[in-house]
């Protein structure tokens, strides 16, 4: 399997760039996708200039091109617009761009190679609200909120070629990711590491009381990891897993835990209550992936937060305009 040539969208996110990290050390043959020039000289990885591709998944003709020159055989597809105010501010993008980006790939696949694998990344907020209740992937995605109506949307057209057209797809909807290599700052575990680092005062955009999964980054790596291996062995065109965590709380909590790891309880605090087109309550059920691809969470919330804070505390010259 080392042979295969693997391409990653949005490869210098936070889920992108670990996954890279990952398979390049497993000596797979991996490219990145992506368009933000600015990340490059956030280049932490040290990825060589020769295996990033700059430029937009929009542009069919660039995506085509990497397809077929690198001989790609196996596609990631992490990136999207993932800001759940960026995609209320700006919704016609958003939708362009998650679902047309995905439609892309997956209509040249369709032309060019049926036996290129292609795994998307939806997101819990593809189910929409479901109260207290655990989401199951059989569970239907019913989402409200542009953001999440947009990784609906491209999760059931995935689904649709899968089975229209035989391609095979895997689609992974994760908790809420956290971890080292977020350059993300809008994000709560980071955003709020960043503050206090930088003795700031952090703003909680919402009630404070909404309520996630939270999962570090490398255990979401490692489900990638075993659906790109399930789908190379398997004669099974689509697998469809809910990667979640043991560790659900709302936003105060998680405050909280953090402030004790950092061993400070006077840190200052905004809550601007000004976010209210968000989901209130979302708990995922994942023992399906546990069972099929013997996946489990191997990093606790305390040792994952511990180790994102000292990837801060080393990196938070990447965010001097904080």
């Amino acid at each position: 399997m080392k042979n295969k040539n693997i391409l990653i969208t949005g490869g210098f996110g936070l889920l992108g760039s670990n996954l890279y990290n990952f398979l390049h050390q497993k000596k797979y043959n991996v490219f990145i996708l992506d368009k933000k020039k600015n990340f490059l000289k956030k280049n932490y990885l040290k990825i060589k200039k020769e295996r990033v591709f700059q430029g937009d998944y929009l542009d069919k003709k660039l995506i085509k091109n990497i397809i077929l020159k690198k001989k790609i055989n196996i596609i990631f597809h992490t990136g999207a617009v993932t800001q759940v105010l960026d995609a209320l501010k700006d919704p016609e993008y958003t939708y362009y761009n998650n679902i047309n980006g995905t439609l892309n790939f997956l209509n040249i696949i369709n032309k060019i190679n049926k036996k290129i694998i292609f795994i998307y990344s939806s997101s819990d907020k593809a189910y929409g609200e479901v109260g207290k209740k655990s989401y199951r992937e059989e569970t239907c995605l019913n989402s409200t909120f542009p953001y999440d109506v947009s990784k609906s949307c491209a999760d059931l057209i995935c689904q649709s070629y899968a089975k229209t057209y035989n391609l095979k797809i895997g689609i992974l909807r994760c908790a809420n990711l956290y971890g080292p290599g977020d350059l993300n700052r809008n994000r709560l575990i980071n955003g709020f590491i960043i503050s206090v680092i930088k003795k700031k005062i952090f703003k909680i955009r919402s009630s404070g009381k909404l309520v996630r999964d939270y999962l570090y980054i490398d255990d979401a790596v490692n489900a990638y990891y075993l659906t790109m291996r399930s789908l190379i062995k398997s004669k099974k065109n689509l697998r469809i897993y809910n990667v979640g965590s043991k560790y659900n709380m709302n936003v105060f909590k998680m405050i909280k835990t953090i402030s004790k790891i950092i061993n400070k309880d006077n840190i200052k605090i905004k809550i601007l209550n000004s976010s209210k087109n968000e989901i209130l309550s979302q708990k995922l059920n994942y023992k399906k992936i546990c069972k099929e691809l013997n996946w489990k969470q191997t990093v606790n919330l305390e040792n994952g937060l511990k180790k994102t804070l000292s990837w801060y505390k080393s990196h938070i010259n990447f965010f001097k305009d904080y």
